[in-house]
């Protein structure tokens, strides 16, 4: 079932993607190609793109006049859905989504991008609020540097984040009455980045000005109690650090960052609770990802693999590419005792997460592009790809295969997962489907 207004403009458009170069889209620069020897994220490049994305925590500023505005008529028409499931609805954006500026995954159907968030209806997808954004670059911005995008995260009821100066503000996903803001302290005045969400905990940063001899800016990491409305613990930092993972063992409570250190990186594992540095293990050069499994910490292994540590940062295991191989894991999908490792050639492999044994390897019918982020909904492996690829499942306990869905559209974006308990909402460029639970 389409959306009211996606169904006039499919009458009405004719197909025409924004962005594509004349003559044709080829596929974007970052689709990884089969090998793997796509381009690699360096640290620098981690620690400027933060610092941009950082910026925009302090400046971004929702329209709080004139209440929510109307929402955009979409101008292109509806894809057909070629193969897999057939969805229950699907809504077509006036412009392509930016999920990349989600902290996490929602738990229910929303389409973020550049015009604000537009938050849907489960059961038929209409659109119910719209929240706007309004970036305008912050004083002194560089006139020949784009504005600054930070990140938002959006919980069960709210979409969170540093919309004005020295500000935690929430706008509830579908009551205007329900919209609260909370002053932050002084410490935390400043440009600041949401990075991880869990627990009803929000965790992330304030970015220093760069350092004159060109290092690492200092930083100040904390965590914010959204139940409470009020700052759980901060904590100031020599170096740049960042909250990445957080993670529950036993009845202990922690926090995963990564820490810059110059010319490499360490994990530093937090108590979630009180903010107090644990324990610290050596990374990759570049960090790029840390995800929390059962009682172990996942990391890049350096050579392209993954390295599982113990509860006080002990190496357990590693798995590589083997002699003759050539492929990149991307970040890992926890699940219990069980950990789905994707791979930038188009498998996923299945691991015991204590001893990093392989239970189960599965091929895609497409390679994954370093953006792809699979989604575990029970008995369920969600593998998103490129534009062109589409979602598949696979079966979480024997690595089968099930089927793999996608549209018409060719688009230039990867597709994006995100569920409820009732629905997988899978899209990519400027249309959400909603798609029935395996």
């Amino acid at each position: 079932m389409q959306s009211p207004s996606s169904e006039g403009a499919a009458r009405e458009a004719s197909w025409q993607w924004d962005g594509d170069p004349e003559g044709g889209g080829e596929a974007p620069d970052d689709v990884v190609g089969g090998g793997g020897d796509g381009p690699r994220l360096s640290r620098r490049g981690m620690l400027a793109g933060a610092g941009v994305l950082a910026a925009a925590g302090a400046v971004w500023a929702f329209g709080r006049s004139g209440g929510d505005r109307p929402v955009p008529e979409p101008t292109k028409p509806q894809p057909t859905a070629l193969s897999g499931p057939t969805p229950l609805w699907t809504y077509r954006g006036a412009e392509a989504m930016t999920p990349e500026r989600l902290v996490a995954p929602p738990d229910r159907p929303v389409f973020l991008s550049k015009a604000g968030l537009q938050v849907l209806d489960p059961a038929s997808g209409d659109p119910r609020r719209l929240l706007v954004f309004d970036p305008p670059p912050p004083p002194g911005w560089p006139s020949d540097l784009e504005p600054p995008i930070g990140k938002v995260a959006v919980g069960p009821e709210h979409l969170f984040t540093a919309t004005s100066q020295g500000h935690l503000d929430a706008r509830h996903l579908t009551d205007p009455a329900g919209d609260w803001s909370l002053p932050l302290p002084d410490e935390l005045q400043g440009r600041l980045l949401f990075t991880c969400m869990g627990g009803g905990v929000l965790y992330g940063y304030v970015w220093g000005r760069p350092r004159a001899d060109g290092t690492a800016p200092s930083s100040r990491v904390f965590a914010l109690r959204l139940d409470g409305r009020s700052l759980l613990w901060s904590v100031a930092c020599d170096h740049q650090e960042q909250p990445v993972a957080p993670a529950t063992r036993g009845t202990a409570r922690l926090v995963a960052c990564a820490r810059s250190l110059g010319d490499r990186t360490e994990l530093v594992v937090r108590d979630a609770t009180t903010g107090r540095e644990l324990w610290t293990a050596p990374g990759d050069e570049d960090l790029r990802w840390c995800a929390a499994a059962w009682e172990n910490f996942l990391v890049p292994d350096g050579n392209g693999g993954v390295r599982g540590l113990g509860p006080g940062g002990e190496p357990r295991w590693t798995h590589s590419p083997a002699r003759g191989e050539s492929w990149r894991a991307l970040p890992p999908v926890p699940d219990g005792v069980r950990v789905f490792v994707p791979r930038d050639n188009g498998v996923v492999t299945c691991h015991d997460t204590g001893t990093g044994a392989v239970l189960w390897s599965c091929r895609l019918p497409f390679l994954l592009d370093r953006r792809s982020r699979p989604l575990v909904v029970g008995g369920t492996l969600y593998v998103p790809g490129p534009a062109a690829a589409g979602v598949s499942a696979i079966d979480t306990a024997t690595g089968v295969l099930g089927w793999t869905f996608h549209d018409s559209g060719p688009g230039r974006d990867v597709w994006t997962v995100a569920a409820d308990g009732s629905h997988l909402y899978a899209g990519h460029d400027d249309v959400l489907h909603a798609l029935p639970l395996s």
